[in-house]
Parts: C-alpha cells; sequence; structure tokens
C-alpha cells in the first residue's frame, strides 16, 4: 500500500493510518513527495515541477524502483492527484485507490472557467501565487502560509504547535516554494509544463476514466473543497465506487479522521 500526502503537509500525515495497515500484513510505502522533506532534484537543470504528470510520474517511477508491481493507493489533495493520475493510465499496477474529494485530474483546458465565488475566494492561495508577490511571500513566511491554510482547510482540527512544527521542517526544502508555484501556476495555464511529461499530460487532457475500484472519502467540513464539490464525481469511475462523507472531518483527513482509511484499504483487499 502505497500513502500520497498533500499540500501543505508531509508523509506525517498518515502517522495514524500506516501501522494499523502495517499490522495487518500490508507493506506500507509512505514516501514525501517531490519538495518536500528530505526530496532532492539530482540534476539542476531538471524543471522544478509541480505539475499533475510530474506527480503521477513520480509515484509511477518510485513503484519501478522499489520493484512494485501492483500497489493499492491512497491519497489526498496532490498525493490524491499522485495516485488518480497512476490508476487512470496504467491500471494494471493499481489493485485498489482510495482518494479523498474524488476525481483528481485537473481539466487544465477548462480551467479557463469561473467556478462560483463562493469557490474562488477558497482558492484565494492560488491567484497569490500567480504573483511575484504571493512566490516571494511564501518563501518569506512559509510557517504563517501554511499554517493558516491548516486552520481554515480544517477548522475543527485542532492541532498542536509539537504537531504542526514537525510537519514545518518538510517546507525547508530548498525546491519547496518553487515546486509550490508551479503547480498552482500550471494547473491554470499561466506557467509552462515540463516538457519531459508532455505526452503523460496529453493523455490526461482527455480526462480518462479510472476503472479500478474505488473508494472516495471527503471531509464534511471542508474548508477548500467541500464535499458537495464530490457530488457526481462517480461518472469519471467505471469500477466498484463507493463515496463516504466523514462528519466532523475537514481537508486534512488522514490525520483527523484516520479510521475510514484504515477500513477503505483493508476492505479493497491484498494485492
Amino acid at each position: 500500500m502505497i500513502l500520497l500526502h498533500g499540500f501543505p503537509d508531509d508523509a506525517r500525515a498518515w502517522d495514524g493510518v500506516a501501522p494499523a495497515l502495517a499490522a495487518a500484513g500490508h507493506f506500507v510505502v509512505v514516501p514525501y513527495l517531490r519538495g518536500y522533506g528530505p526530496t532532492r532534484f539530482l540534476d539542476a537543470a531538471t524543471p522544478r515541477s509541480g505539475q499533475q504528470a510530474a506527480l503521477g510520474a513520480d509515484l509511477l517511477a518510485l513503484m519501478d524502483a522499489m520493484g512494485i508491481g501492483r500497489a493499492l493507493l491512497a491519497g489526498y489533495d496532490w498525493g490524491g492527484r499522485a495516485a488518480c493520475v497512476v490508476s487512470a493510465l496504467w491500471p494494471e499496477r493499481v489493485a485498489g485507490l482510495v482518494s479523498a474529494n474524488g476525481y483528481n485530474i485537473q481539466d487544465i483546458a477548462g480551467s479557463i472557467r469561473p467556478a462560483p465565488a463562493e469557490q474562488e475566494q477558497r482558492y484565494w492561495y492560488q491567484w497569490y501565487l500567480h504573483t511575484d508577490r504571493g512566490a516571494a511571500g511564501l518563501a518569506a513566511d512559509r510557517d504563517g502560509f501554511c499554517r493558516l491554510l491548516w486552520r481554515s482547510w480544517s477548522p475543527g482540527w485542532r492541532f498542536t504547535d509539537a504537531e504542526y512544527a514537525r510537519t514545518a521542517e518538510s517546507f525547508r526544502n530548498p525546491d519547496f516554494v518553487d515546486v509550490s508555484v508551479h503547480s498552482y501556476r500550471h494547473r491554470h495555464r499561466a506557467a509552462a509544463g515540463d516538457p519531459a511529461l508532455d505526452a503523460i499530460e496529453a493523455r490526461l487532457a482527455a480526462r480518462p476514466k479510472i476503472t479500478i475500484s474505488c473508494v472516495v472519502l471527503h471531509g464534511a467540513e471542508d474548508g477548500v473543497d467541500p464535499p458537495a464539490n464530490s457530488i457526481g464525481c462517480e461518472s469519471r469511475f467505471s469500477g466498484l465506487f463507493r463515496r463516504e462523507v466523514i462528519p466532523g472531518a475537514g481537508h486534512f483527513i488522514p490525520r483527523e479522521a484516520p479510521q475510514p482509511w484504515v477500513v477503505s484499504l483493508l476492505g479493497l483487499g491484498i494485492p
């Protein structure tokens, strides 16, 4: 089982999930995404891309490097996007999927269409990072920026200063700002992608259906992506499908409500 964190978070998001899965006999991998924690680019010339194709390609490369032929995938936010990309394009490598907030593959061509005003307001951080001022603001105050998102996206979650500080170390990564800024600019056609990933983005532009069994979990109190946003997402899935709204949980649901992840992953079976 491979568990993938989101923005702005790190591998500790799964501390309440991974031990239970391992105790049930599963081999559990909890990686850092590019630009977080100890990850480093091997070549200074490699674009610091945060686009969806990069996240999916990283996950596939990790599986190849570890000799994992097939796995159960779970993720939320950026991690959910990586899991959805691999599930859609390489379904033979995926035994089952647990994805927060639905079908996470971006419709980049359709990003020109505005969302309702309330949703546009929730995405303030994306528009902020489209500007040089926003990129400089994230670089200058990573803690203030990311802590604000933790509080506003999961308003009922009472995390401690120590809990936040342990993960905030991952935001010190030298590529965190560049990867984050590129992610939010690319998805709205404000930045070019990595040319090496063009073939994957071309396949994703078709919005391929996910054909493997999937459970969608959505926090009832999600402050950036309310549960109404995933209603009807089953149209993007053609395998066995279940959607569950988690009462009291916000956006960081592996931290806030680990048990539904454990139950859902164990219910999908052994790869």
